[in-house]
């Protein structure tokens, strides 16, 4: 790599309260077997790990401590030596675990999960990433019933209300040139775990009069989105600011409060040569950098608007390519 950073950084770097802003980072890939992807991982990160359970091994690196995991709870929990288990069928337990096991690491993806890392320790990611590629780790293009993605929960300036209006419109008038970047693979658009917010709620987020307090903007959310299979699942945002209005709505235990963003849109296209994780958290930045420009904001939000209504203009010409032309005609790309 280059001495120039592959991972661009927002203008917007600490929070309100002045610390370095983070992002946690969520890989899921398969190609590797589970302690392979262990020992792989804990060379690349200089880290010591140990197993906090079967199939979840914990890695403590100067970065914080990294989860690794085969990402199914029914494969993980099961346990063919238990004592629940009639004893004919406990004394083929580890024959037969061995068979489920090698199946499981072909069809199931493992996952790396970070811990909140610092924007400015990105190149870290970057690097991995790379690395398990050449060690033969594959993505989502390698079979049709892979979907893997690469997940990021940045964290957030502030929790103002505005602030979090201004994110939201952002990803909304994005969203299709977002989709476009990433080049989606085909399995996880049979997927539903990345699915546009509703036209109706979209309709009122980009009007120029909206400008709810945290209540509202979670009520109007709600009503037409109460679900985590979104592009951008706002639902572990919501736990952190109010979990009560949440629970009105939607309760699901998987739910995580945090005080970030859940972008679940990227595959992780991690065996292609041409795909960088810096490619993913680069487009993330023109995101961040258009949400923290409220006159250029409104200017692209004004067109957006315009795009969804029907004219001959709007037949001819793709939204994508009107976006597309925008941020290059202003340098966000």
């Amino acid at each position: 790599m280059s001495e120039s950073k592959a991972c661009r950084l927002p203008d917007i770097l600490r929070t309100r309260g002045g610390k370095e802003r983070r992002v946690g980072v969520e890989i899921e890939l398969s190609g590797l077997s589970y302690s392979a992807l262990v020992k792989l991982t804990e060379q690349l990160l200089s880290g010591q790990s140990r197993e906090a359970s079967r199939y979840v091994s914990e890695l403590e690196t100067e970065l914080g401590v990294f989860i690794i995991e085969l990402d199914s709870a029914p494969i993980k929990d099961l346990d063919l030596k238990g004592e629940t288990v009639p004893e004919s069928m406990r004394e083929l337990g580890g024959q037969a675990m061995d068979v489920i096991d090698a199946a499981a690491e072909k069809i199931v993806p493992l996952e790396i999960i970070s811990p909140p890392l610092p924007f400015s320790t990105l190149e870290r990611i970057e690097i991995l990433c790379d690395e398990l590629r050449k060690a033969g780790a594959l993505g989502s293009r390698e079979a049709l019933y892979y979907a893997f993605g690469l997940q990021l929960n940045p964290e957030l300036p502030d929790l103002r209300a505005d602030t979090l209006v201004r994110y939201l419109q952002a990803f909304a008038v994005l969203y299709d040139w977002l989709k476009s970047r990433h080049q989606i693979d085909i399995s996880r658009k049979f997927t539903s775990y990345i699915e546009p917010w509703h036209s109706t709620y979209i309709d009122l987020l980009v009007a120029d009069d909206y400008s709810p307090d945290n209540e509202q903007l979670m009520r109007d959310y709600l009503k037409y989105n109460p679900t985590r299979n979104k592009a951008l699942d706002l639902l572990p945002l919501f736990a952190h600011l109010n979990k009560s209005v949440l629970a009105e709505y939607v309760v699901d235990e998987r739910i995580k409060s945090r005080p970030t963003l859940h972008y679940r849109l990227p595959d992780c296209d991690i065996d292609n040569p041409e795909w960088h994780f810096s490619s993913v958290w680069n487009d993330w930045v023109v995101l961040e950098q258009l949400a923290n420009n409220a006159e250029d904001l409104a200017e692209l939000r004004q067109q957006f608007r315009m795009s969804r209504k029907l004219s001959l203009r709007n037949l001819t010409q793709s939204w994508f390519d009107t976006c597309e032309q925008w941020l290059r005609n202003r340098r966000y790309v």
